[in-house]
This record gives structure tokens, C-alpha cells and sequence, in this order.
């Protein structure tokens, strides 16, 4: 860091600095308790999927029991085809929000086939558009804790750094400009002083 001057200019460059620092800080922290909400936000909605997926796979086992014999081949039934995945602009994060998704239900001859492999199809998808959500969610959670950190690292930045080290300097640069002021008064008065006691000797 460069010397700092001890002059009425930089003086006034602190002050100024101080005074932008301090303009800044308040939209910094807005925009900090606003990251912090949505965060918080996020984080209960991927609960809440979490949950509502343990749910719907429960109520699958619970409709179709028959699930638990291993020997039925399962896979391929549902296989998600395409997924439109759109952003949102969260006070300058970006984050990601499911938007369409399109799924390829396998063929099968309804006489080949049990009865029930129809709700059984409807039921893993909508199980896999939750578990697309909770993964988009997740990525969301992680992007708003980003954005979070670093927007709490520049207001502590603001608050505990840039604006007391404005202060101490405005404070050491008044200190020695007043003391220059006070050494000027007293030279002042003592050449008084010395062209008095000059004038009376002469």
C-alpha cells in the first residue's frame, strides 16, 4: 500500500472515499439479506422435494406391491427423452428452473405385459420430473450459497476494512494537519516574541 500523504488533499480523497463506501454499503447489504431469503427459500423447497419424493416412491410400492419381485425387468420403461431446463435471474445469479420435460413411454403388448405397468409408468414419471427438480434445486442451493459468500466477503469488505481504515486515516491526517496548525501558531508567537524583544533591546 502506497505512503499515505498527510496533506489537506488526501484528506479530502479520504473523506470522499469514506463518503462512496458508505453510499455503497447499504444496497450491498440489501442485496446480502435478499441472497440470504432466497437461499434459505431454496433450501426449504429441496427439503420439501426430498420429501414429496420418498413420498411418491412409497405410495408406488405401497399401489404396485408386486415391485418387489426381482425378477421383473423394469428398466426402460420411462426413459426421459428431453429436458428444457430455463433461468432465472436472482439479483444477478443465475440459477436454473425445470421448465419442460419429455418422456418416451416404452412399448409393450398389453397381453405380454401386466395390467398395472400402465400406473406404473405414469408413476415413475412423475417420481423422475421430482428428481430432476430436487437435482435443479440442488444446483440452485449451491449458486445461491456462492453468490451468498461472496456478496457477505464485500460487505464484510465495506464494514470492517475499507471504511475504519478511511476512518483511522482521516483521523491520523486531522491529527497531524491540526498539529502542524498548533506548531505554526506557536513559531508564530515566539517570532513575535524574539522581533519584540529585538525592537526593545535596539
Amino acid at each position: 500500500m502506497a505512503k499515505l500523504a498527510l496533506n489537506k488533499s488526501a484528506l479530502s480523497q479520504e473523506k470522499q472515499r469514506k463518503k462512496s463506501y458508505l453510499r455503497y454499503l447499504p444496497s450491498l447489504e440489501l442485496k446480502q439479506k435478499q441472497l440470504l431469503a432466497e437461499r434459505k427459500k431454496a433450501l426449504q423447497q429441496l427439503a420439501q422435494q426430498q420429501s414429496e419424493i420418498d413420498s411418491a416412491q412409497a405410495a408406488v410400492y405401497q399401489k404396485l406391491p408386486m415391485l418387489a419381485n426381482e425378477s421383473m425387468d423394469l428398466a426402460g420403461l420411462v426413459r426421459v427423452d428431453n429436458v428444457r431446463v430455463e433461468e432465472e435471474n436472482l439479483m444477478g445469479t443465475h440459477v436454473p428452473t425445470l421448465g419442460h420435460v419429455d418422456y418416451t413411454i416404452a412399448e409393450y403388448g398389453y397381453l405380454a405385459r401386466p395390467h398395472w405397468f400402465d400406473v406404473l409408468a405414469d408413476s415413475l414419471q412423475s417420481v423422475l420430473k421430482l428428481k430432476l427438480e430436487e437435482q435443479l434445486l440442488l444446483i440452485r442451493v449451491e449458486r445461491l450459497e456462492k453468490a451468498a459468500r461472496t456478496i457477505t466477503q464485500r460487505v464484510n469488505l465495506f464494514s470492517k476494512v475499507l471504511i475504519p481504515e478511511a476512518n483511522g486515516n482521516i483521523k491520523r491526517i486531522g491529527l497531524f494537519l491540526s498539529d502542524q496548525e498548533r506548531a505554526a501558531v506557536v513559531r508564530s508567537k515566539l517570532a513575535k516574541r524574539k522581533s519584540s524583544a529585538e525592537g526593545e533591546a535596539a
